[in-house]
């Protein structure tokens, strides 16, 4: 490279930083005064020589992406960067969005004061375009997603194909493959995470910003999801690194929660494997703003207790195994919660292959929990969706005898997590190409042949069982708008399946009964 390239690379490079400068104060990420430190730390990261002398076009971007992306070119054409690969780029995105942004405390100020003096929900507002300006969500990825609505009996289940992660190439799974191993942060939901430059296996996290808080007196944090599953993602996470737990100080903290932030919902993952979320080493909750179809669904059976007469319970009309509790009396509410937790950790029932303990070398391993969702509802009231869950396995069904089928697989045999359970199916991102060929099919324009059935590799192969059905009811004469709606719906209906095979009591006559004979054993009547 000639001087001159160099010289002309850099000075536009310093014109970008510019831009991004504005960007940075135009969107509060910094006031004018911060942009002299942020600038020379800019000049710095990217070995520019000096600032850009002239005025900037003054054009106002609504995202900073194009300007990241300007800038990070301008790495990998000058070695800043040691290969123009995903995974550097993001780490060094993150450091240049870093260099605008404000302190922690002046972040947590900001909150609390807008919360204080005008509405908790204008600070979330807030926080959370502060989230997408610093490009911390990835908005540009997450609109990627593919995302529909399929009507099964329960209502309309959310379906999404998540296609925000970007694929790695070779050469960066050989990095990650070689890269030194650190125990620091200990996990992703740590507070060390704040402001870490990330490494090849672990995120960037300078852009990040946190909202401390108190749940039932003690301190956690409140950030959003970089991802982004549905509105206003958020992540509720304790302070301390430590295990997941279901007790009654869950449920405590859920009401609390939704005391401090009442436009939001507030639910925990189960805390055992298989039924449990990713991370069940560090304590935390997943929040927003969002309305799940599981929340819609009706009450389709009251049951009534003496002990409990400001309390309504019933079993919601849902796949899953949903008891739905709600009334504005906040401590009986509570005791209630506990109540059914403690019995159902400790129940059985042989008759729907229920087991609440088996035995392990002489230990028992416990298999029952559950999965709660708490909100404000419509009438006023706490409410509480309490999802009975176990995790137990068995020869015929390795993976979870409450878990998504081996005939489901080829949609989804990931963990039933919280979000999952609610009604939304995050579906990996294969499915997207397999769809357009599964469209294809449906239109005559594929075979269904040996290349197909036969070969493992073939990316239906895994679909050929469902792909019969599908041909058998359809034909394979449609129009490829009329396949692609099919395939949509059929795809709803697949996880509506998935999350009966998760339900501990199944929707017939006898889960019914079983059901009912659990709240029963406690006291309830219908």
């Amino acid at each position: 490279m000639n001087d001159a390239t160099g010289n002309n690379r850099q000075e536009a490079a310093a014109y970008t930083i510019e831009q991004l400068l504005q960007f940075g104060i135009r969107h509060k990420l910094l006031e004018p005064i911060d942009a002299y430190a942020a600038r020379n730390a800019l000049l710095e990261l990217l070995s520019v020589s000096e600032p850009y002398g002239g005025e900037t076009d003054g054009a106002e971007a609504d995202s900073p992406v194009p300007l990241l992306e300007s800038l990070l070119d301008y790495a990998a054409e000058t070695g800043i960067l040691e290969d123009n690969n995903t995974t550097l780029r993001d780490l060094l995105d993150a450091k240049i969005m870093g260099c605008l942004m404000p302190r922690q405390s002046e972040v947590a100020r900001r909150f609390w004061t807008t919360a204080k003096q005008d509405s908790v929900e204008q600070a979330t507002d807030e926080f959370y375009r502060l989230c997408i300006d610093s490009n911390y969500i990835r908005v540009d990825r997450i609109g990627k997603n593919q995302y529909w609505l399929a009507p099964t009996e329960y209502g309309d289940m959310e379906i999404t194909v998540n296609l925000s992660k970007p694929e790695k190439d070779p050469k960066e799974i050989a990095m990650l493959k070689n890269a030194p191993q650190s125990h620091y942060p200990k996990c992703l939901l740590c507070i060390e995470n704040v402001g870490y430059a990330g490494r090849l296996n672990h995120p960037a996290r300078q852009n990040l910003r946190v909202i401390p808080l108190e749940l039932d007196g003690e301190p956690w944090y409140f950030q959003y999801s970089p991802y982004v599953y549905y509105n206003e993602h958020s992540i509720i996470f304790d302070r301390e690194h430590r295990p997941m737990k279901t007790s009654k100080q869950t449920f405590y903290r859920l009401l609390d929660f939704i005391d401090q932030f009442p436009h939001y919902f507030i639910g925990s993952n189960a805390d055992l494997p298989i039924v449990g979320g990713s991370i069940l080493n560090h304590d935390h909750f997943q929040g927003g703003k969002h309305q799940f179809p599981m929340e819609k669904s009706p009450v389709e059976l009251s049951l009534t207790h003496s002990d409990y007469p400001n309390v309504k319970l019933g079993i919601v009309k849902w796949p899953m195994s949903v008891i739905r509790i709600s009334s504005h009396n906040k401590m009986q509410l509570l005791k209630l919660a506990d109540t059914i937790l403690n019995e159902w950790k400790s129940y059985s029932d042989p008759d729907n292959d229920i087991y609440a303990y088996t035995e392990r070398n002489g230990v028992q391993v416990p298999h029952n929990t559950i999965t709660p969702i708490a909100r404000n509802n419509a009438n006023g009231e706490y409410e509480l969706d309490l999802v009975l869950r176990n995790n137990r396995t068995s020869e015929e069904h390795p993976d979870g005898i409450f878990h998504p089928h081996q005939q489901l697989h080829h949609i989804k045999k990931e963990n039933i997590g919280l979000i999952e359970v609610m009604g939304l199916a995050v579906l990996p991102g294969r499915l997207k190409d397999e769809m357009e060929l599964l469209a294809q099919v449906m239109t005559g324009t594929l075979p269904l042949d040996a290349s197909i059935t036969e070969q493992a590799d073939h990316p239906l192969h895994k679909h050929t069982s469902w792909i019969r059905e599908l041909i058998a009811e359809h034909g394979t004469a449609m129009k490829a708008p009329e396949a692609e709606a099919m395939l949509r719906s059929a795809i709803g209906q697949k996880f509506a399946d998935v999350l009966r095979d998760a339900g501990v009591y199944k929707r017939t006559e006898q889960g019914r009964e079983g059901f009912i004979r659990f709240l029963g054993s406690f006291g309830f009547k219908a």
